[in-house]
């Protein structure tokens, strides 16, 4: 790494430095954590750090993807801290991205080392990176050299969970802001618990190699207390998932039990920043629908009403709205 490059990525670490301990992200989810749902997370419960969707680095370099690019990447100024997150296979487009990306106002970019998507993995991204470490550490500097803090969010392996020794020492040594990692292999995708058991052995590698980087776990979290545990064995973060659609207060600093009136107002916040942003189109929608009419006598027989819809009227009108 070059000496200016390394002088301009330490000068923006404040944003990871100021986090204090057990401090709890978003985690980046496809087709869910796009600008809505984020503020409708921020309104339940906001939690310390947001995550955005994560996109693809060719399309932003491309004229034909650019503004889809650009579309996914919309973040609103309270939405700080807020990292966006990309992923591809080609090195000079993530600097290329990154560069964009701190024109448009974030401070901080993670690269995408872990999505088990076959398509994904096929065009040789995501956790595909888990076996070409080389190619890894030539995405990381590329991206370094736009002078943003890059983190990374993997997995603990590709096929075997004995693999996470290597292959997490080998991302420490890139001085990254941070580290996070999800506790299953590629290859378990969802099937089976996360791998509590290796958070200890984790930290120790994290304090001997970069003590500086910020260590954050993911998988089978459902909420910052539940994690708090961890924190106590010296991890830095928490990242919360599937658990924001069992429960979108899931990050509530005082957890509190919330009524079907809340759930529902949730909703309609949901449907009217959903018509007011028009990010995506309305049949990618309904995957909501389950996160606030859920848990109580009716339930299913209204989201079966609603699953019919074709507009957000018709929404409001079965809700009540």
């Amino acid at each position: 790494m070059e000496v200016e490059e390394i002088l301009c990525y330490n000068s923006r670490m404040d944003f990871w430095d100021n986090l204090s301990g057990g401090f709890s992200c978003l985690a980046p989810m496809e087709g869910v954590t796009d600008m809505v749902f984020r503020q409708v997370v921020a309104r339940a419960g906001r939690p310390d750090v947001f995550f955005t969707e994560f996109t693809n680095v060719n399309s932003f370099v491309s004229e034909e993807g650019r503004y889809n690019a650009l579309e996914r990447f919309r973040f609103l100024p309270e939405e700080q801290p807020i990292v966006a997150q990309i992923w591809g296979k080609v090195p000079e487009y993530f600097g290329v991205t990154a560069r964009g990306l701190k024109d448009l106002g974030y401070g901080a970019v993670d690269v995408n080392m872990g999505c088990p998507d076959k398509h994904v993995v096929a065009g040789g991204g995501g956790s595909g990176l888990i076996r070409t470490p080389e190619l890894a550490v030539e995405i990381i500097r590329g991206t370094k050299r736009a002078g943003l803090p890059v983190s990374v969010k993997t997995r603990l392996g590709y096929a075997r969970v004995d693999e996470w020794k290597d292959w997490i020492s080998l991302l420490l040594k890139q001085d990254l802001a941070a580290l996070t990692v999800h506790l299953r292999t590629k290859k378990e995708m969802s099937k089976v618990e996360a791998h509590f058991e290796l958070v200890p052995e984790i930290v120790a590698v994290r304090d001997e190699l970069a003590p500086r980087t910020k260590l954050i776990i993911n998988g089978d979290i459902k909420t910052p207390g539940e994690g708090q545990r961890f924190v106590d064995m010296g991890v830095d973060g928490l990242m919360i998932g599937r658990g924001v659609f069992a429960d979108p207060f899931c990050f509530e600093k005082v957890p509190a039990s919330h009524s079907r009136e809340e759930l529902m107002g949730l909703l309609k916040y949901h449907l009217d920043l959903f018509d007011e942003y028009k990010l995506m189109s309305f049949e990618p929608l309904k995957r909501f629908f389950k996160i606030y009419v859920n848990g109580y006598y009716g339930a299913a027989e209204i989201r079966e009403k609603l699953m019919r819809c074709k507009t957000t009227d018709e929404v409001r009108g079965i809700i009540g709205a």
